[in-house]
């Protein structure tokens, strides 16, 4: 079979339990041992997979719309699921059929470098993933810092308390429960998460609604705003922004979490995250378009105000931030997971115990040093719109739209006469191109708001 991966399990490691081994992890793999522990079923996997895509940038999709206009972004957001799906049961597929053979990779980062070739884990996808998850804790707490401050303002209307202070105190928060050992111990979590997600989805489309039948809806103007060259770069920008909705790039970590055998569990992990998927972003984004057009804002939640005035019933705002505040933090720790298995991996001892004061405190010492970065840098730079562009065109469409075709055809490698291949190469092509365009557009919105860009802004 060839030389194994130093991170992969030989099939000496193994014994057989129906069908499929389980592994028997490398007792100095500390990430794998206290981080990835593969206990959970396809259910978990569906509550790790949803709360990692269904997150409150959802309330995004209307304003990334309102760059494409009807046509354009609800065909993208359409294509956008579709080949999502169509992705992520490529790399499942790729997984599973490395574990049939012995290998069951458990990050991203390993599968990169035996399929791809060595360093190309090490040197790009694992600097990718990390950057990526690191802007996700980031915008995760600034945005769960918002609502704070929404709910703080709509009590207090005159309150003397910034963005910033809101931000570190959901930033307190985060860390604590960032040290939760393992990614499988957040299944309950992530069970409220996909409820909420739901919920707050549902009640958003409900106050688009009734603000677009009151008599205080604003004028409803569909047409795409700005000269062509700003409409072409705004489309790709909002392409962006829509493959980060969509976006997980932790595939391999979540499907890790799953008790062998993990043949099929995948799969109906999937259909779990997608059926909330598909009824929360399209609810969210026809309602958020057509209740207010060119005119949704980044985050949809601030069209419910106008000249600071409430659109809906004070309460309701309550509820909504409450449940969208309550649902970021648990977002947060599962982009979270990554960085924690490799902080075990760098920093703990196997040969003591999980819970032993050698392993417990690195583990709070760096943890809360990552989330703490992590709460500085949201305070500093609360601009939420412009940071999810950047992670979608950097981060989420090399790593869930292009790689998953190329793994495909590199592990099974069907014939040129073959369709898949050619679906493969055309979506792995296209992307390409597409997140080279968001990238420049990403930057060059970046360069445009620098204007309005201050440290620790109370925006």
């Amino acid at each position: 079979m060839g030389s194994l991966h130093p991170n992969s399990v030989s099939r000496d490691d193994l014994h057989n339990v129906g069908d499929e081994e389980i592994p028997n992890k490398n007792p100095s793999d500390a990430g794998a041992l206290f981080v990835l522990k593969s206990k959970g079923s396809w259910l978990h996997c569906g509550y790790h997979l949803t709360t990692a895509i269904v997150a409150p940038p959802v309330l995004s999709i209307p304003y990334a719309i309102a760059s494409l206009g009807w046509i354009g972004g609800v065909v993208f957001l359409t294509v956008a699921a579709m080949v999502t799906f169509y992705s992520y049961n490529l790399v499942s597929l790729v997984l599973e059929h490395h574990a049939q053979k012995g290998n069951r990779f458990l990050r991203f980062r390993d599968m990169a470098d035996h399929i791809l070739g060595p360093g190309w884990g090490k040197y790009l996808v694992g600097p990718i993933q990390f950057l990526l998850c690191y802007g996700c804790v980031v915008a995760c707490v600034l945005l769960g810092g918002q609502c704070m401050q929404t709910i703080y303002l709509l009590s207090t209307p005159n309150g003397s308390m910034k963005l910033y202070e809101f931000v570190i105190i959901l930033g307190v928060f985060t860390l604590v429960l960032a040290q939760i050992p393992s990614f499988h111990s957040l299944r309950h979590i992530n069970l409220l998460s996909l409820i909420l997600c739901l919920t707050y989805s549902i009640c958003t489309t409900a106050a688009s609604v009734y603000i677009g039948y009151s008599n205080k809806a604003p004028l409803k103007d569909y047409s795409v705003q700005g000269n062509t060259e700003n409409r072409v770069f705004n489309a790709f920008n909002a392409i962006a922004l829509i493959a980060t909705e969509y976006g997980i790039g932790i595939l391999p970590e979540v499907q890790a979490t799953i008790a062998p055998p993990v043949k099929g569990k995948m799969f109906k992990g999937l259909c779990v995250c997608f059926a909330v998927v598909l009824t929360a972003y399209f609810s969210v984004a026809i309602s958020g378009y057509w209740a207010f057009g060119n005119q949704a804002a980044s985050i949809l939640l601030t069209n419910f105000y106008n000249n600071g005035e409430p659109l809906v019933p004070k309460w309701f705002l309550f509820m909504i931030n409450g449940l969208t505040f309550i649902q970021v933090t648990a977002v947060g720790l599962v982009y979270c997971q990554p960085t924690n298995e490799l902080l075990e991996s760098t920093f703990a001892d196997t040969k003591k115990a999980e819970f032993s004061i050698r392993n417990v405190m690195p583990r709070l010492i760096f943890r809360s040093l990552f989330v703490a970065v992590a709460t500085l840098n949201a305070a500093m730079l609360p601009f939420f719109g412009d940071i999810n562009s950047v992670i979608g065109a950097f981060g989420f469409i090399p790593l869930d739209f292009i790689l998953p075709a190329i793994f495909f055809n590199l592990t099974f490698r069907p014939t040129k006469l073959s369709p898949i291949f050619w679906v493969n190469t055309f979506i792995a092509t296209l992307f390409t191109i597409v997140a080279v365009i968001s990238a420049v557009a990403a930057v060059r919105q970046i360069g445009l708001d620098a204007s309005t860009y201050r440290l620790f802004a109370n925006v």
